[in-house]
């Protein structure tokens, strides 16, 4: 059975629907809508494939930071939902 929480629509703050769209989406969405995003949009570093470079839209949404890891995302991305 599905982790229930993990499938439960979250409300989408402002800088995050600017990059994945207005909620409410489950968070299983919302990380699969953000890697859309950073593909689309050649975000996901070529040295070092953990990291992603932010552009304007994801450093709102990653507290100002212009890198950060894979895992440090998925943390700072759960701040922009409720």
């Amino acid at each position: 059975m599905a982790n229930s929480a993990f499938m439960k629509p979250l409300k989408v703050s402002s800088d995050l629907a600017a990059v994945v769209g207005n909620g409410p989406m489950p968070r299983s969405e919302v990380v699969k809508k953000l890697w859309v995003y950073i593909k689309k949009n050649g975000l996901q570093d070529s040295k070092n494939r953990r990291n992603i470079n932010a552009d304007a839209n994801l450093k709102k949404v990653f507290g100002g930071k212009s890198v950060v890891n894979m895992f440090e995302m998925t943390k700072l991305v759960s701040k922009h939902l409720s």
